[in-house]
């Protein structure tokens, strides 16, 4: 009991030591210059309020829960983001597969975890990024034209499964943590995108979708997908 209560504890994800620290930097120096600075106070309480809002914005952004997927992964797909499933539907995928696959897509609100989970276990076969626009992530176009980070993992039976990161309007940078030749399990992160973006599934054709749109998913625990 008191190991899975360690695993279940929330903790900061290392992507945003920096900023955090930066900005409480920040943050501290402007409320001490408008508290020594004004004949006022009223100014300073009013910054003062509105900077722990923001502080607590990006801490809850940045916050990275550990945990512990509990059921057999062979032949399923894991969610591989917090967020809402934005698109179910069957389309060409024309960067890998160069053929029809089911795609699932799960957009992440600012309020949502960023941490990105591997969605299958399996080797990575192959990770590329590609330069593009920051549209709106929940956009249709925004799978094909924004910025994004693919990742390929063959699972232990075979099937491939391809994980795009895509930027959003408000996100500028995605990291992808996979390496070619390496294994990846759904219980590892495989990335973060910082600031409001999504993550696309494509899984092959004859997979059973166990999502529907609308639906809330939670990375790492929610079963989006049976393979055949």
């Amino acid at each position: 009991m008191g190991r899975l209560k360690k695993l279940k504890k929330i903790r900061l994800h290392r992507e945003g030591t920096k900023i955090l620290i930066i900005s409480l930097l920040l943050l501290i120096g402007v409320n001490l210059l408008l508290y020594f600075g004004c004949g006022s106070k009223v100014p300073f309480y009013i910054i003062a309020i509105l900077s722990l809002i923001v502080y607590g914005i990006m801490v809850n952004f940045f916050r990275c829960p550990i945990r512990l997927f509990e059921q057999d992964t062979d032949g399923i797909v894991v969610a591989p983001a917090d967020g809402k499933v934005v698109v179910v539907e069957e389309v060409e995928e024309g960067e890998y597969f160069h053929d029809r696959r089911i795609m699932v897509s799960i957009f992440m609100s600012l309020v949502n975890v960023h941490a990105n989970w591997y969605p299958v276990d399996g080797v990575v076969r192959k990770v590329w990024h590609q330069n593009g626009r920051f549209m709106k992530a929940w956009l249709p176009k925004a799978s094909t034209d924004n910025e994004r980070a693919s990742v390929v993992i063959r699972t232990p039976q075979g099937t491939e499964v391809l994980a795009r990161q895509i930027a959003g309007a408000m996100a500028r940078r995605i990291v992808t943590y996979a390496n070619e030749g390496e294994e990846g399990y759904v219980a590892e992160h495989m990335g973060f995108i910082k600031f409001g973006s999504r993550v696309d599934v494509f899984l092959p054709l004859g997979s059973e979708v166990l999502v529907g749109l609308g639906e809330k998913t939670v990375g790492n625990q929610t079963v989006i997908a049976r393979l055949k």
